[in-house]
């Protein structure tokens, strides 16, 4: 997680998000947001709380397309935000502050060292969503439910160095987020289980064979 506003002081922020006309909405849990905040240029960043992005297609079929926590950043062109399938659902109580994407980019003053590193921040958040959104593609890619499950053990585990992994949110988000049917993917759980490959208890799984 890369805080979008690292090596800017308070002061600093305070200047950046003035002079960016940058706007804070707060939200309870389980609100749908995104007429809130749509618009064609926009770039948010998660200040506290959770959201999930979700697509439904035509069939009713959800799936999670991002899970944004504290610092996350979103966007109408890097979020789709203008697909009429897309939804944003906050998780908890959460603040968002919302940029104008070109009011960035033609930020007159852009010679200062804080515009300049938020900007840095902002390129280096960027390829993290590329990396995720890769890793994602190659867990969908997968044609069994079985094997998106392990991709996505294994993926966890190489970023953790962990055999141990804490899923980051429900099981029923985790069928969404593979694009899936939950009463599968526990049939998928238990045969895993059985044949010695994990362990589950609650939200915590364990790797016990490669």
């Amino acid at each position: 997680m890369i805080d979008p506003f690292k090596k800017i002081n308070d002061d600093d922020r305070k200047k950046l998000l003035k002079n960016l006309e940058a706007q804070t909405f707060q939200f309870q849990k389980n609100t749908s947001i995104l007429s809130f905040i749509k618009t064609n240029n926009l770039l948010g960043i998660v200040l506290e709380g959770s959201i999930q992005i979700i697509r439904t297609d035509y069939e009713g079929n959800r799936a999670i397309t991002e899970e944004l926590t504290e610092n996350d950043v979103f966007g109408s062109k890097i979020s789709f935000l203008n697909d009429d399938e897309c939804e944003m659902i906050t998780k908890e109580d959460t603040t968002i502050i919302i940029l104008d994407y070109f009011g960035i980019i033609n930020y007159m003053q852009n010679g200062s060292e804080y515009y300049n590193q938020f900007i840095l921040n902002l390129l280096e958040i960027t390829m993290n969503i590329i990396s995720e959104r890769n890793e994602r593609i190659k867990i969908l890619t997968k044609k069994t439910i079985r094997n998106r499950l392990l991709e996505y053990f294994d993926i966890t585990h190489k970023k953790t160095g962990s055999r141990i992994i804490y899923l980051p949110f429900s099981y029923t988000d985790l069928a969404d987020y593979l694009a899936t049917d939950r009463s599968a993917m526990s049939r998928e759980m238990k045969y895993l289980k059985d044949e010695g490959i994990i362990s589950v208890k609650g939200r915590k799984i364990t790797l016990l064979s490669k």
